[in-house]
């Protein structure tokens, strides 16, 4: 299975503008620049998408690995902080923390936890990232 996404970019750095878009049409031609990266205009940026990413792919992981073990999730909710750190002359994403909400009728704490770290561990998102990656997991009652 291969998807693809593009991005076209005109300009200079910090008064050019690109767009991204997406095979599946969910983002096409969708703005972004510097502004929108390092200024907090309205508008994507590449990290606010790999967050995005990443959050549905741990989402979707710990959504079949409770499979397995018999649970179903009324709920799973998850949120992902990716930090853009200055790197020398550049920048480097250098960490991304998930905070994740569930309800789980029937998980108890210390299986939800384990489960949780597997799916943080085997997300294919989480494997292609070399970033510090942490998990804080909440069960909802």
């Amino acid at each position: 299975m291969k998807k693809t996404a593009s991005a076209v970019w005109q300009g200079d750095l910090k008064s050019g503008k690109g767009t991204i878009s997406t095979q599946s049409g969910a983002l096409k031609d969708n703005p972004y620049g510097f502004n929108t990266r390092f200024e907090d205009t309205p508008g994507t940026n590449p990290e606010e998408l790999i967050g995005a990413a990443h959050a549905g792919c741990f989402s979707m992981a710990l959504s079949m690995m409770l499979g397995q073990a018999g649970l179903t999730a009324e709920r799973i909710e998850t949120k992902a902080e990716v930090t853009l750190d200055k790197d020398g002359e550049g920048f480097s994403i250098t960490a991304i923390a998930l905070t994740l909400n569930a309800k789980i009728p029937g998980a108890e704490e210390s299986q939800f936890q384990q489960i949780a770290n597997k799916a943080k561990e085997g997300c294919p998102v989480s494997k292609v990232l070399n970033a510090q990656i942490s998990l804080s997991a909440t069960l909802e009652s």
